[in-house]
């Protein structure tokens, strides 16, 4: 008499809808899981080539024009003039990458938090610039920021958001500052800030796209290696300016 087969991994067999089913443990374990697939996001998040075409392009207008922004006359104390200001200091240029790619370091909600609370506090910083409030140190203010922001990138500090926050605010006082206190005579204020600031987000813009490649294990080095070199530059600033 021939024995009957058991299927003891099988557990309770039935066809439900036409398909076979089992509750088996064993056999659930052996269904294969499908591989992690990235999302569209994430694979454009590594790319970051607008911006950095942008912050190049806006390196260069501050090497090729210097003097519209500081020659006086209508296109320099309106919203050109504005806009060319921050363009044409390495000091200025320097410091607005670093936040940039400082916030980038940092994630979200650093990310955007950073590139907008520095044109907003330097806005203030460009009003007390423009009416004399006595701010002494200036160009000392702006290296250092250089030197700090630098080696916050550098070293990936990751600091609370409000301590963040907090450095980037006292250093937007110093360049908004500067910017104000050299407002043309009986120039439009009101365009020539805009200008600056506006100019001034697009630079934190380049310095996100630059901090963006930080997200792969070559880009991080890069990254760090730019924030070395922004912290050099404002050992040199303070240099002259002492």
């Amino acid at each position: 008499m021939t024995r009957p087969l058991s299927l003891p991994l099988w557990g309770r067999v039935g066809v439900g809808g036409g398909r076979l089913r089992h509750n088996s443990a064993p056999f659930r374990d052996l269904h294969p899981r499908p591989f992690p697939t990235r999302g569209r996001g994430e694979r454009r998040a590594g790319g970051p080539a607008i911006p950095l075409i942008l912050a190049a392009l806006l390196i260069m207008a501050g090497d090729v024009a210097p003097a519209l922004a500081h020659g006086g006359g209508d296109v320099a104390g309106g919203f050109f003039g504005g806009f060319l200001h921050p363009l044409t200091g390495p000091d200025h240029i320097a410091a607005m990458v670093a936040v940039g790619l400082w916030g980038a370091v940092l994630g979200a909600p650093a990310l955007w938090l950073l590139p907008v609370a520095f044109p907003l506090v330097m806005a203030l910083g460009g009003v007390l610039g423009i009416v004399g409030v006595p701010l002494p140190r200036i160009e000392i203010g702006i290296a250092v920021s250089a030197i700090v922001l630098g080696l916050m990138v550098a070293f990936m500090v990751r600091a609370p958001l409000a301590i963040a926050v907090a450095v980037v605010a006292v250093f937007a006082v110093f360049h908004g500052y500067a910017h104000g206190a050299e407002l043309p005579p009986g120039a439009d204020a009101i365009a020539f800030s805009a200008g600056f600031v506006i100019a001034t987000g697009l630079l934190h813009l380049g310095g996100v796209g630059l901090g963006l490649a930080a997200r792969r294990p070559a880009g991080r080095i890069a990254v760090r290696f730019a924030g070395a070199l922004i912290a050099i530059a404002g050992m040199v600033f303070l240099a002259a300016a002492l």
